[in-house]
Order: C-alpha cells, then structure tokens, then sequence
C-alpha cells in the first residue's frame, strides 16, 4: 500500500460484493455443502447439515407467510441465543421481512418503545430468560392476549402487533408456538417463497437494530440484504474462513457480532455455527472449543478475559483455535498477547465498526504482525472508504486526531422513521459520521482515540449516557443528572450518575437502583451514584462531563486499563 499524504483510505478490490439477497445466497451455499455441518446448538442438542438447515428455514418461512405477513413487515425477535433466532434469521429474510432485533436484557418501557417505534406486526420470543420474563411482560403490556386467538391480537399499547410466536415446549393464550408455525403453510404459501426469490432486491430493508441515541431514545438503524450479507462475507474473508472452520460463536444473536460477524461470515463461506449456550458462559465457550474441534472464536475482551482466568482454563485442549474476531470494546494489550499465546489464536483479528455501518469498517488481517494486531484495528475493509476530518469537516494528515467518517456499501438506509436523526448523522455525500475520535497511519493502520460522542461501552454493549439520563428524570425526587462512563477493568467502562435532588428531598443510591431494576437492562444501571449540589460548568453553562469522569477516577481510585 502507498504511503498516505492525507487520512483517507479507501479499500480497493478484486473481489466484486456480492450482487443478491440474503436468500438467494443462502441457498447458493446449501447447494455448494448440502452435507456440512452448518449449525451446532449444544445447549439444545441440534446438530445440522447445511441441507437440513435450509428445510428448517424454508419451512418457517412458508409459515410466517401464511401469518399473513407481506414484504415488508417488520418481524421482532425477542430472545437468548439458540436455533429458532438462526432458523429466523434466515426465514423473515427469505419472505421479504424486516427482522427486529430486540434486546434480551430489555425490559417493559424498553420493549413497547421498539415494537411501537417500528410497527412490528409479529413478534417471536422466549418464555423467558435468566431474571427476565418474557410472557409476564407482554401480558403486561398486552392484556388483551388471554382473549384473543392466535394471530388475532387487538392491544391498545401494541396497536400494530398482530402475532405472537413462542419459543419452546410452552403453551400460552393467544400465541402461536414455533414449532407449529411451519405447519400453518400450504403449497400456495411454499410456492410464493419461489416468487419472492426473483422479486425482492437486495437494496430492501432486512433487518432493524437498536442503537442507543443521543436523544435518549434508542433509535433503529435499518440495514438492507447488500449491507449485511457483503459485510459479513468480507469479514470471513479477512479471517481466512473457509467451509473447513468451525466458529465459536458466544456473543448475543441480536448484535451484529452475533448475526453477521457470526451467522452472515459463516454462512458466506459455507463454515459451521458453533452456539455453546443460549448466553456466555466461560466454561460452556472452553468446552465446546475442544469438543467441536473449534477453528475460531469470537468474543468481547471481557469474555476472553472471562476464558482465560477461568480455574479450569488449562485442563481444556484448543489448540484446534487458531482465528477469530475480538471486537465491541478497547482491547487491553496483555490480553491480546494472552489470546495468541495461550489459547493459540495466532491469526485472531480485530474488528471495528458500529451498527450503522453494518457493522465493520476497519479489520486487521490474519498476517498482520502481532504489533500491529494489538496496537490498531487493521486496515479498510474492502470497497469502504473512510477519512479522518477535522472540525471544519477538512481531511487531516496522516496520524492526526479527528472524527472518523465512512462511505460505502455498509452506510445503513437509515434510521427507521427518523429522517431528521439520518440526515444528522449521513452527510449529503453519504459519509457517516461516527462520532468517533481515530487516526490513520502513513500505512493506512486506523487507531480508535476516543469518542466525540458522548456513549459509554460496558462489555461490548453501547450506551448512550443521554438516555439513561431521560429515564432517571423519571424519578419524583430527581431535578437533574449527569451520567459518565468511568473506567473499569472488568467491563472496560461502568456508569456513573450524578444526581441533584430536588429541594428538600433526600434518597438513597438502593433507592435509585430500585427505581431502575426491571424497567431498562442491567447493563443501563448505574453501577455508581452520587448525589451533589451542582454540577462542573463552563463559564458559558455548559456541564464538563470530563470533569465529572477525573473526579469519580480519583475519588473510587479506578485503574485505567492499557488499551489498543
């Protein structure tokens, strides 16, 4: 590669994107290795070839059109890891529904805002998972559900959703059950998938993914068959996949690292798609790498580390590993260094991206030196283009600071409804700003420095401090809060709220958390809160967020981690 005069890279290929739906080559795939192994749940005892995997697909398909669902649609999921989230993923995609990914951690106020921000006219969920109630939830919302027939639900607070499909063994009024879905279709409906087939393009909406906003509302980044399907297969191609690996896969379905750096990568390159539990588990990941003959692992640095220190780590034999993604979060260098040696993933990669973006931009390759591999995140992905831009919006110099903006295939369509927040955030050009502070080296090697958005990332999960802050003015005591993300070397970063109570009030921090638990995720809980008198401002009002964060480090003595 040239050496650079400014900080704008563009990944130029041979390789053409891939010009079909997401069905079309799903199919292309199943014809290539009808016999390999394409997808291994553990935790349920499934176990397909790729030709079984295809019947399971375009049986639910068939079903989900005899729902009476048209192109279109938007289909939520709402659900752990397991083989109805694959068999989905695939099937809303071969009957020209958008599928919505939905938050296993999300709770009451969380759900109905995506079902109703969307126009989900079907949702497929768990009963439950580990202290979230799946059903008890939407019974809450929709009480309706006891009265109606399957398919027939009229509910005041869900007034688009029409179906309910349930995974598992379970039966609830008013919902269908997964299992009975494929059962539903007759031949019309089987016929018309054929149809489809030829009909959909692959610039169509497939899939909604929630991204925290700086609005305080999460806001729903719609990408399209081109976006996903090329990403994921050029994802694969920068790990060297090929129908011979088997991929790890412990990261969440609903995230992007899941369904395309996982599933999509796959299922490009005809590889396996190992799932070792329905959420991570440490042991379950190092059990299944050595009883499925893994080749690759994905995971956030908190899972890695997870692995790593586990007491049992050594008695378990990986040397099969040798490639994989650590991606969602700063990598801390050591660990990095640990991965390569001790879990002999000498060819690991690291990726970054971010939803709007389908999700990867920038990947190290498997011969990049080990230097590079822990001190950057690669190079451009192929047929994405990307500068570095001051605050004027002028590209910068090699290996200075600025926002990083991207164009390409990848840009998302948008955000569903929201064409102001689009237009805020996709340029004229169609770059998207990122929002995040990074530099590109004379070689084109991308550094991630900050981020002028003001989000947190807790283990891999995106948080956006503004809507926490919305939530928390919800409180009758509260009269303002600031919320900063501070270090922390288990999750990267932890939240930390400020509060100011109103005159005369007084609370305590059990209370505050109290007033969270159950109505948005965990991971959205402060770990920390303080409640003060005033906030640090600048002489124009405005409040320094960063003054907040030093004082919290100082006052809690938090270790910042060494990062990539």
């Amino acid at each position: 590669m040239a050496t650079l005069t400014q900080s704008y890279v563009h990944g130029a290929s041979a390789r053409p994107l891939i010009g079909s739906t997401i069905g079309v080559h799903f199919d292309s795939i199943a014809a290539r290795w009808p016999e390999r192994e394409a997808l291994v749940v553990r935790h349920q005892g499934v176990r397909w070839t790729y030709a079984e995997l295809q019947r399971e697909v375009d049986a639910f398909a068939a079903g989900l059109l005899a729902l009476e669902l048209e192109p279109g649609d938007r289909v939520g999921i709402w659900s752990p890891n397991n083989s109805e989230w694959v068999v989905t993923q695939f099937a809303t995609a071969k009957a020209g529904l958008v599928l919505v990914n939905i938050n296993p951690a999300y709770r009451l106020a969380e759900v109905e805002y995506a079902l109703n921000k969307v126009g989900c006219r079907a949702l497929i969920t768990a009963a439950r998972f580990k202290t979230s109630h799946y059903v008890e939830m939407l019974r809450n919302l929709a009480p309706e559900l006891d009265a109606a027939a399957p398919g027939e639900l009229r509910a005041a607070r869900l007034p688009d959703l029409r179906a309910i499909v349930l995974i598992g063994d379970g039966c609830e009024p008013g919902m269908y059950r997964f299992a009975d879905v494929p059962s539903l279709a007759t031949d019309t409906h089987r016929d018309r998938l054929a149809v489809l087939a030829a009909q959909l393009q692959f610039d169509d909406p497939v899939n909604i993914q929630f991204t925290s906003g700086t609005t305080g509302f999460p806001k729903g980044a719609t990408l399209t068959h081109h976006n996903i399907l090329n990403n994921g297969f050029f994802v694969g191609e920068a790990m060297n996949l090929t129908e011979s690996d088997r991929l790890c896969i412990p990261v969440p379905l609903y995230h992007c690292f899941g369904m395309v750096l996982g599933n999509l990568a796959c299922v490009t390159h005809g590889s396996a798609m190992i799932y070792p539990d329905e959420a991570f588990e440490p042991r379950k990941v190092l059990e299944t790498v050595e009883a499925e003959r893994c080749t690759a692992l994905h995971g956030v640095p908190t899972m890695f580390i997870a692995e790593l220190d586990h007491p049992d780590f050594r008695r378990f034999d990986l040397r099969t590993l040798r490639t994989g993604i650590m991606a969602g979060a700063p990598c801390p260098i050591e660990v990095m260094r640990r991965v390569v040696t001790e879990m002999h993933m000498d060819q690991v990669t690291i990726a970054y991206g971010m939803t709007e973006t389908s999700p990867v931009s920038f990947q190290s390759s498997v011969d990049d030196p080990l230097e590079r591999r822990v001190s950057s995140v690669g190079r451009v992905q192929p047929h994405i283009e990307v500068k570095i831009v001051d605050a004027d919006g002028r590209i910068v110099p090699p290996g200075v600071r600025g926002e990083l903006l991207t164009r390409g295939y990848s840009v998302m369509r948008g955000y569903w409804g929201d064409p102001e927040l689009t237009a805020e955030s996709v340029d004229d050009a169609g770059w998207m700003h990122t929002g995040d502070l990074a530099t590109i080296d004379a070689e084109g090697y991308c550094n991630i420095v900050g981020r002028s958005k003001d989000m947190v990332i807790r283990g891999g999960e995106n948080v956006y401090p503004r809507e926490i802050e919305e939530f928390l003015y919800r409180h009758p005591k509260v009269q303002d809060v600031q919320v900063v993300g501070v270090p922390d070397l288990k999750y990267g970063e932890e939240l930390c709220a400020w509060i100011r109570l109103r005159d005369g009030q007084s609370a305590l921090v059990d209370e505050i958390r109290e007033f969270c638990r159950g109505q948005i995720a965990h991971y959205k809980i402060p770990r920390y809160v303080k409640f003060v008198d005033e906030f640090p401002m600048t002489v124009t009002g405005k409040i320094q967020k960063f003054v907040i964060r030093e004082k919290m480090v100082e006052e809690l003595q938090l270790q910042v981690v060494q990062t990539a």
